[in-house]
């Protein structure tokens, strides 16, 4: 009996040891492929249409060839681009169309390999700092990610210019929200950043109304400089704590539609911002809440594809930020079910819980008082 619980051990130890060269390789990778998104290696390649040597490569993308040939080494070994032998010491390496598919800038919506650049981010960024809060059990405040933040604002930006104007508006309340936007409402972004959606939405819809908040000065007067630009007269911007808005008579009852992109879960006072939202919409209102599609029991998101990487930027960022000031720190994978119960403490009458074509990895709060 010993002997066969000592096979079964070894197996298991075994398994393991194989999930284990898998996770030090997956995590290599994704450090490598950051440094080829980065220096759009992968966009080179994808316009070649045969497979070409380091040299090739590497001119095409103005870059050092031993740097690029080290890399190639990886790319190969890992699977992400294929590697020939045409002639005795020449190697050639190619990057399949489907594969680029996936990771280059042409990919649009599709584009996974601009990922790869988060965990390097967030490493550079806060890993000493999340680290001492394992002990302290201190938060990270904001001005501690500028590199990431800016890396996350040119995602974000680059969604909205595709989808947000043309698929997500259209979608909102069947299609009545879009009608309302024609006619002219009054509108708010909360935790706006630089203002993209805001100028977007302001651009689209000239008979409305549009206000954007959020509590970073140097976002603000971005966005507020770039609506000057284009010359948008309807679009405002103001530089406030989310969670304070409820006590301030300037916004109560003041917007007929209120969005949050991925902002609330970062709060420091979540349940304050929330109920700010409440206040802030006049009879009739809808807010939306685009946020993490994941469960709030971590044991039911085992089969959530992405899982342990949303986690690990949860960790490295949203709940170390949402902690900061000794906040709630929500973090990123808090869940449908802990967003719906906060929703309605808050005061919400109607929330709807919907998936979206264009954004598997998301889902919109609609909500209504």
């Amino acid at each position: 009996m010993d002997e066969v619980a000592d096979d079964v051990s070894v197996g298991k130890q075994a398994q393991f040891s194989q999930r284990m060269t898998e996770i030090l390789n997956g995590g290599a990778l994704t450090l490598a492929m950051a440094l080829g998104y980065k220096h759009r290696i992968f966009d080179v390649m994808e316009g070649f249409d045969a497979p070409a040597t380091p040299g090739k490569i590497a001119e095409a993308a103005g870059l050092s060839v031993r740097y690029v040939q080290e890399w190639l080494g990886i790319m190969a070994t890992g699977r992400i681009v294929v590697i020939s032998t045409h002639t005795p010491g020449e190697a050639l390496y190619h990057l399949p169309r489907e594969h680029a598919a996936l990771l280059t800038r042409s990919a649009g919506n599709a584009n996974l390999g601009v990922y790869a650049q988060e965990i390097p981010l967030l490493t550079s960024c806060a890993m000493e700092a999340v680290s001492s809060g394992f002990v302290t059990g201190d938060g990270v405040p904001f001005s501690r990610y500028p590199d990431f933040q800016a890396f996350m604002g040119e995602i974000s930006d680059a969604r909205h210019r595709q989808i947000l104007v043309d698929q997500f508006i259209p979608c909102v309340d069947d299609g009545r929200l879009l009608e309302r936007l024609k006619k002219g409402i009054r509108v708010c972004d909360l935790g706006c950043g630089e203002g993209v959606a805001m100028n977007l939405l302001a651009e689209a819809f000239p008979n409305s109304r549009f206000l954007g908040i959020d509590n970073h000065d140097a976002a603000i007067d971005k966005a507020r400089n770039d609506a000057e630009k284009t010359g948008l007269v309807n679009a405002e911007y103001c530089v406030a704590d989310a969670a304070t808005l409820k006590d301030d008579p300037r916004f109560d009852n003041r917007f007929d539609y209120v969005m949050a992109f991925d902002a609330i879960h970062d709060q420091t006072r979540p349940h304050e911002a929330l109920g700010s939202v409440v206040s802030m919409l006049a009879k009739g209102g809808l807010f939306s809440m685009i946020d993490i599609d994941a469960a709030t029991d971590q044991a039911a998101n085992m089969d959530h594809p992405l899982a342990p990487f949303m986690y690990t930027v949860s960790l490295m960022h949203c709940m170390p930020v949402g902690l900061n000031n000794k906040g709630a720190g929500l973090g990123m994978m808090w869940g449908r079910e802990k967003a719906v119960a906060m929703l309605e403490q808050a005061g919400f009458d109607r929330v709807e819980v919907l998936s979206m074509d264009h954004d598997p990895y998301h889902l919109h709060f609609l909500c209504r008082t």
